[in-house]
């Protein structure tokens, strides 16, 4: 089957999937994966969960759309979860994360106009990433997503990712027409890039101290994908405006954008909104799927699974000549390279039966369900290195290819 009519917006690999179940997936061959992607950080309670399988077929059944001229039950439910675990006041749904960022930015300018301020700026970061709109990719940075996208709307203001003196710089020659920091807690498609300890905490009191707006875009680290049910409550800070997606749904797409205070009451009916936005359906998906993360404790899960991850990594790779730095937090992991590999991952899937994410060239991205377990961590740990023996002929431990069997246990690459 070929893709010809299809724009060419992705190289997508020679796969495709029948079925998963967990953190399993099936081609059309009938061969098993272990899925270290997740769809990107999506399937959160894994695939074909029972209970989130049910829930919608059953709302299927029953009701699926209304649009939002009317009262949705679902919606109320959804808003009052996500609001209460996040100390927020109200929520707005749409389809995915590029329109929760949208919805960020024109309640950043919203605020501005209220404040008097007439050419507001939006402070950003370096290495950014928050959607391929016009407005999230002018948010947004890095040479391939912006290429051939030059007139881009500009007003931004870009500073380096956890450095605080740039943000004093900036103050500076901009203080009058900032209204808002836009940031990921951890930046994902630029590498898994970790804040500094205490820079979330420095960001909250400088947005307090100035009347900004802090809008944190958890799109990807949302829904426990750290541990916590969102990054940012790892420095016991709360923002003004939070962005979700992504995990939300476990695939039904629903993006989410929640505010508090002043935030919270900026929009008024006609100034924004959604035809499919937080349709019974996607609103009942994301309902179910927060008790699932409560009730099977998945954020606790992701915690331990994490540490078990990052350890083994480390314990394996520590001396490998092409593995520069091994971070993360929660299921949410990244191994930088010291060069790119080609087929890195396409190597990982069908030699290793390892579904793997490779994001910026050189930095294998480690997104696994965070229903995984220890004995598939483990499988991750070995699939990793067997992959990195296979691109480069060092395996775990700087052991060479050609003494890496394949049948090698975690406790041998990392003995």
């Amino acid at each position: 089957m070929t893709a010809t009519c299809l724009m060419s917006t992705y190289l997508p690999l020679t796969l495709s999937f029948t079925g998963g179940l967990g953190t399993r997936l099936w081609d059309e061959a009938g061969r098993e994966y272990l899925d270290a992607v997740a769809g990107v950080a999506v399937t959160n309670v894994g695939h074909s969960h029972p209970r989130l399988v049910a829930a919608i077929s059953e709302q299927a059944g029953l009701l699926m759309h209304t649009s939002n001229l009317y009262s949705i039950q679902w919606q109320q439910e959804l808003a009052r979860k996500l609001t209460g675990l996040a100390g927020m006041d109200r929520a707005f749904f749409n389809n995915s994360g590029a329109e929760a960022n949208e919805t960020a930015l024109k309640l950043a300018r919203l605020y501005a106009w209220h404040k008097g301020i007439e050419k507001p700026l939006v402070v950003v970061m370096d290495n950014a990433f928050h959607g391929r709109t016009l407005g999230t990719l002018s948010a947004s940075d890095g040479p391939a997503v912006r290429l051939g996208f030059n007139s881009l709307p500009g007003d931004f203001v870009k500073v380096p990712f956890g450095d605080l003196a740039a943000l004093d710089k900036i103050c500076k020659t901009y203080g009058h027409r900032i209204t808002a920091i836009l940031l990921e807690p951890i930046q994902g498609e630029s590498g898994v890039q970790l804040a500094p300890p205490g820079y979330l905490k420095a960001l909250r009191e400088l947005c307090s101290r100035r009347a900004w707006l802090l809008m944190l875009d958890e799109i990807q680290t949302g829904m426990g994908r750290t541990g916590r049910w969102f990054a940012f409550q790892h420095e016991g800070i709360v923002p003004d405006v939070m962005t979700l997606a992504k995990g939300l749904g476990n695939g039904i797409p629903i993006g989410a954008c929640l505010a508090r205070g002043k935030a919270a009451e900026l929009f008024t009916p006609g100034s924004h909104g959604s035809t499919f936005g937080g349709n019974p359906l996607a609103c009942r998906a994301g309902c179910t799927v927060v008790d699932i993360l409560k009730d099977q404790g998945l954020l606790d899960n992701a915690r331990l699974q994490g540490e078990r991850l990052l350890a083994g990594l480390r314990a394996a790779l520590s001396e490998h000549p092409d593995v520069l730095d091994i971070r993360g937090r929660g299921l949410m992991v990244g191994v930088e390279l010291t060069r790119p590999l080609a087929n890195l991952a396409a190597i990982a899937a069908h030699e290793h039966g390892l579904l793997l994410n490779v994001t910026r060239g050189k930095t294998i991205r480690l997104l696994p369900p965070l229903t995984v377990n220890e004995q598939e961590i483990d499988e991750i740990v070995l699939g990793v290195c067997k992959t990195l023996a296979s691109c480069t002929g060092v395996g775990g431990r700087g052991l060479k290819a050609e003494v890496l069997p394949m049948t090698l246990t975690l406790e041998e690459v990392c003995s």
